[in-house]
């Protein structure tokens, strides 16, 4: 007579092969964890500069060792993003103020033409340049610290709300006014010719 196999036995083989798939699928499914996760780290000791060298044994650094370094090399990068905002925001203050200067100086241009004109010989280039610098410095002072950059609508409420109050057409006359009597009083000191010396005065008359 042939063997046959009870139904009780059927049932054992059944469930071992069942445990037997599971455990190969655990096991596939925890190696494909840790591949994933060694391949997290090979990435982010080729992605973080820090973690592209050796310890003092010439070994490899450890896992806890590329993910402190990976922290601190996101803080780092944090840092220098805040460094940039802050460094793109300044310059885009400087950019308005220089807008806003310029649109000043073709105003003086625009009135200095339409004033009675004086040879021009008689007041150096390096006076006129003083003359200037010293304006757009005053200027520019009462931007920086009135004017801020955090957004947009701030910036644009702060820079009309500066020009009302730092470009009004008598405090420019008077500051120009102050500005020449400072370089008037240096080309004293320093007895500039009398052409020089006269023709400032024509101007600030």
């Amino acid at each position: 007579m042939s063997s046959q196999h009870s139904p009780g036995d059927q049932t054992s083989e059944e469930e071992d092969s069942y445990k037997e798939r599971r455990r190969e699928a655990h096991t596939a499914a925890e190696q494909k964890r840790r591949d994933a996760i060694k391949k997290g780290y090979n990435t982010l000791q080729t992605l973080v500069p820090t973690c592209q060298q050796t310890d003092a044994s010439s070994h490899k650094v450890s896992k806890a060792v590329v993910l402190q370094k990976s922290i601190d090399y996101l803080q780092y990068l944090s840092q220098q993003k805040k460094k940039q905002e802050a460094d793109l925001a300044t310059l885009r203050k400087e950019v308005v103020a220089l807008q806003i200067m310029r649109a000043n100086y073709d105003q003086l241009v625009k009135a200095h033409q339409r004033a009675p004109q004086v040879p021009e010989d008689l007041v150096p280039d390096e006076t006129k340049f003083q003359v200037f610098q010293m304006f757009m410095d005053s200027l520019f002072q009462s931007f920086n610290t009135q004017v801020s950059m955090n957004n947009f609508a701030e910036l644009s409420g702060c820079v009309f709300s500066w020009i009302e109050e730092q470009c009004k057409p008598g405090d420019l006359q008077e500051l120009m006014s102050a500005i020449l009597y400072r370089i008037q009083n240096r080309a004293r000191e320093d007895e500039l010719p009398d052409p020089a010396y006269q023709n400032l005065k024509i101007i600030r008359n």
